[in-house]
């Protein structure tokens, strides 16, 4: 904000102006004020002004306020120095200024349907001795005109990178773009280019795709003074991925398989697109004559012990081949336990490779399987192992009383006949004479 004033003694000259005939009166002001902007003020300034931002289209207050105001003539002037309003007249033939207040103390005018061209400096002049001027700057903000996205690629292969962008053109400053994932917010690059004074910012943002992404919508989120609330734009992904298999037991309901009773197996993949084949095969063996295959459904009649194996669901689509796999075991018609239900799945296109979810699936089979061995076999195993002890025992027994007997040692041999100590030794060491009289008996 600015001020000046006209030298000393130009009030006569400003009287003048005003007594002058109309058409004359606005040039002689004009004159006086554009001379006024050359001298600054002192420290005297009564005129004082703020300044205006406004959104492109809404309405902009110019106010010119005085302080201690002695009833001098207030104008309004636009960029281009053209009078707006001469104390409450209008010389300026733009129908959009309109008069809000006009005092002693304030001349208040607004402006509708703001441009970007309206932006600039606009001057409060009073005529006062010395006459003061103050100026006000018009900011005129505009959002963005076009918000768009654009995907690289309509359909995504789980695991792919893309590329998304999205433009925000033609606003004023500068906007700034955010992105989101659903909730998740996520970083892009953006790059501003500038014409006119007015600014396009298109930002790029690099995402990797997963199966759970598919049907997921991407937010390209604008921010910007001249918005008020969330302006955005949105996509949805869509994502191929590989089969999702899963074996589920239709029947019998109870889920334990005796012998004779019948055996119904459903196979349930489900993948991107949707799987065209879903194929039954037994892992290491050949299928059941009496197997019926329909479909994703497996049926086996009269369940008996030959029909234990591993019974394998496969699906396919365009992106891979996954399986699910299900171990049968045929109990005795007297069996209660229940079996533990399980699948196993691969990663496609690889018999080896598991994932985590699949490997903790297989060893809960397994346990299941311990848990369903038959009570007969334990049972036998136990018999086995009592009947070995007992004979074991037998033969310990009968072995300890064939060895019973008396034992010597080397310089016993002879004592027994001795009368004394010395004698007995001496017997001792010619003990080798008399062993044949010294035999021993085993019962």
């Amino acid at each position: 904000m600015a001020s000046a004033v006209l030298p000393s003694g130009s009030q006569c000259a400003a009287a003048a102006a005003v007594a002058a005939p109309p058409g004359l009166r606005f040039r002689l002001l004009l004159l006086l004020f554009s001379a006024a902007a050359l001298i600054p003020t002192g420290d005297g300034q009564n005129l004082f002004t703020k300044d205006v931002t406004v959104i492109e289209g809404e309405v902009a207050t110019i106010s010119c306020q005085v302080n201690k105001s002695d009833d001098s003539v207030i104008q309004l002037l636009n960029p281009n120095r053209q009078t707006i309003y001469f104390r409450d007249f209008r010389p300026l033939k733009d129908s959009r200024f309109q008069l809000l207040n006009f005092s002693s103390s304030e001349l208040k005018v607004s402006l509708t349907n703001v441009s970007i061209s309206d932006e600039g400096r606009y001057f409060c002049q009073l005529y006062t001795d010395p006459p003061q001027e103050s100026y006000t700057t018009i900011t005129v903000l505009v959002p963005p005109r076009n918000l768009m996205i654009d995907i690289q690629k309509d359909t995504a292969v789980e695991g792919e990178e893309i590329e998304v962008n999205c433009t925000a053109m033609a606003s004023k400053p500068a906007t700034t773009i955010r992105w989101f994932k659903g909730n998740t917010e996520l970083k892009g690059k953006s790059e501003v280019e500038e014409w006119s004074d007015m600014y396009t910012v298109t930002s790029q943002l690099m995402l990797k795709v997963h199966k759970e992404d598919d049907g997921v919508p991407v937010i390209c989120q604008v921010e910007h003074p001249a918005v008020t609330g969330n302006l955005q734009t949105q996509r949805y992904l869509e994502v191929q991925y590989k089969p999702q298999v899963h074996i589920q037991m239709t029947y019998p309901l109870q889920g334990l398989t005796r012998e004779g009773d019948a055996l119904e197996l459903t196979c349930e993949a489900i993948g991107k697109p949707q799987p065209v084949m879903v194929t039954w095969v037994r892992v290491d063996d050949e299928m059941p004559q009496h197997a019926v295959l329909s479909g994703p459904n497996l049926f086996i009649n009269n369940l008996n012990k030959t029909d234990n194996g591993t019974y394998r669901c496969e699906a396919s689509n365009v992106v891979g081949k996954a399986h699910s796999d299900y171990m049968l075991y045929v109990y005795d018609t007297t069996a209660t336990t229940e079996p533990a239900v399980h699948g196993l799945t691969q990663l496609p296109n690889s018999a080896e490779e598991l994932d985590s979810e699949d490997l903790s699936d297989s060893r809960a089979g397994e346990e299941g399987s311990i848990r369903a061995v038959d009570h007969a076999v334990i049972g036998g195993v136990v018999a086995v192992v009592v009947f070995a002890m007992l004979c074991l025992l037998i033969i310990l027994g009968r072995y300890f009383a064939r060895h019973k007997g008396t034992y010597f040692t080397h310089e016993a041999k002879g004592a027994d006949d001795a009368a004394d100590a010395d004698t007995a030794i001496i017997n001792a060491e010619g003990g080798q004479n008399n062993s044949e009289e010294k035999k021993e008996y085993f019962i």
